[in-house]
């Protein structure tokens, strides 16, 4: 479809087009029953290899393994292998449907593990909503993994859980919904800011949304060199800032409200929007959250990222003929797709074959820069990053976090930069290999056609 305005006729088939997605779904999980399967990874010829796989031969690496622990690593798959855990209280647009019922997602979220990064992802529910048996339950799991990917956890506290588990885990916790979103919007925005020729210290920034991405996108940001006093917050409240009393001063989004909008602005969207260079809005589902007279009263040559999913906050046609420079969503049948799957594959692939004991910032800021460099290979403002097929990119940020987590003293394993590069595209590679085989053998079947 023509990125210009379309007519009404094509925007009923938009509209279509992001329903037909649940309807196949519907259909493929139901014939494949799920996504995962456990895949053997070693020979079985007869009884000789069953005795050295299991009893009586299996008793010697665990023997090995009591005496010295650190050869788990050497003898197990726990070097390749992670948990994603949800209690399924915030479900991608669904909210708080529960445990089961969020499983497909942790399954699809551990597909994506395997294919982009070759990393071993077991899909974990728990019935445990409140933080102490969440934080708990999954202390209580870590022997048996090298890091943990907390996923659609409602908030506030899926910003208590992540801090209670980064301070008291021996493994990497990391928050998908949080730093995965903010790393891959940072990495859309270094190359929206190249496009326009603008310095991130000195762009106005109007932030929509204080959820759980909202919070960590202001967060990286800052910490990557955006001027929180140049910032403006707006949730459902409002403008965010020192007027707002609703808000606990010790809880992430009271936090903005002190460092943000040093002027007092109040007032919501449209007046966040007045006068910014990039407005980055994770808010609710549209069209008509933004308005196209909005975008015309921000600043020369505005960045709009409007990632609500399914349907953007502006559509981008709209947020083009007001004025914006560029246009990035969450959708992939636009251009420049904010998808933090370009991102958490690759991120994890560099922390497990380093043995990092936490993910930081700085790694994050690897992975965006890693990211962002292969994306201006073809820069403009249309192509501000790369594409979910585009294999190459997660090697490169692996590589990429992996170096870092060894500068800052996080790593257990002493890897070059080719070492890591080379590793990760075998690991990858391979994962991708064995999908093609057994499609190809059969025991992965094609999908019957209607």
């Amino acid at each position: 479809m023509s990125h210009e305005a379309p007519n009404e006729q094509e925007i009923r088939q938009l509209l279509e087009s992001a329903q037909k997605p649940a309807a196949a779904a519907m259909k493929s999980h139901a014939y494949y029953r799920g996504k995962l399967a456990t895949q053997l990874k070693c020979p079985v010829r007869g009884m000789e290899d069953f005795s050295i796989w299991y009893s009586p031969g299996v008793a010697a690496p665990c023997k090995a393994i009591a005496e010295s622990p650190e050869k788990v690593y050497e003898l197990t798959n726990i070097g390749n292998t992670i948990a994603v855990i949800s209690d399924g209280t915030r479900v991608l647009g669904l909210g708080d449907i529960g445990p089961q019922a969020s499983l497909p997602v942790m399954e699809g979220k551990s597909l994506l593990f395997k294919y982009l990064g070759g990393v071993d992802a077991y899909p974990l529910v728990l019935n445990a909503t409140n933080p102490d048996d969440f934080v708990k339950t999954v202390l209580h799991l870590q022997p048996g993994f090298s890091g943990i990917n907390l996923e659609d956890i409602a908030q506030p506290k899926c910003f208590e859980i992540l801090e209670r588990l980064n301070e008291a885990a021996e493994i990497p916790v990391w928050h998908d919904d949080q730093q995965g979103t903010a790393t891959v919007t940072l990495a859309a925005l270094m190359n929206a800011l190249k496009v326009v020729g603008k310095d991130k210290a000195e762009i106005r920034l109007a932030l929509i949304g204080a959820g759980a991405a909202g919070v960590a996108i202001a967060r990286l940001l800052f910490a990557w060199g955006v001027n929180p006093a140049k910032t403006i917050v707006v949730d459902a409240g409002g403008t965010m800032g020192k007027h707002r009393d609703d808000l606990p001063p010790s809880s992430p989004a009271g936090h903005l409200c002190q460092i943000t909008n040093p002027a007092g602005v109040t007032g919501g969207i449209a007046e966040a929007m007045t006068g910014a260079d990039v407005v980055i809005a994770y808010s609710s589902p549209g069209p008509g959250i933004i308005q196209p007279e909005w975008i015309k009263a921000m600043a020369p040559d505005p960045i709009v990222f409007a990632c609500a999913n399914p349907i953007p906050e502006i559509w981008p046609w709209e947020a083009k003929a007001a004025g914006a420079a560029v246009v990035a969503t969450g959708r992939s049948d636009f251009p420049n797709q904010v998808n933090n799957s370009l991102c958490f594959p690759a991120i994890f692939r560099g922390v497990l074959d380093v043995r990092a004991r936490r993910i930081t910032d700085e790694m994050c800021f690897a992975a965006a820069g890693a990211l962002a460099d292969w994306g201006q290979a073809e820069l403009d403002a249309e192509h501000i990053l790369p594409l979910m097929t585009e294999m190459a990119i997660y090697p490169l940020q692996a590589a990429a976090v992996g170096v870092q987590a060894q500068k800052q003293g996080v790593a257990r394993v002493e890897l070059s930069y080719d070492e890591l590069l080379d590793r990760a595209e075998m690991i990858i590679g391979a994962a991708q290999a064995a999908t093609d085989a057994l499609m190809d053998a059969g025991c992965i079947p094609p999908f019957p056609e209607d």
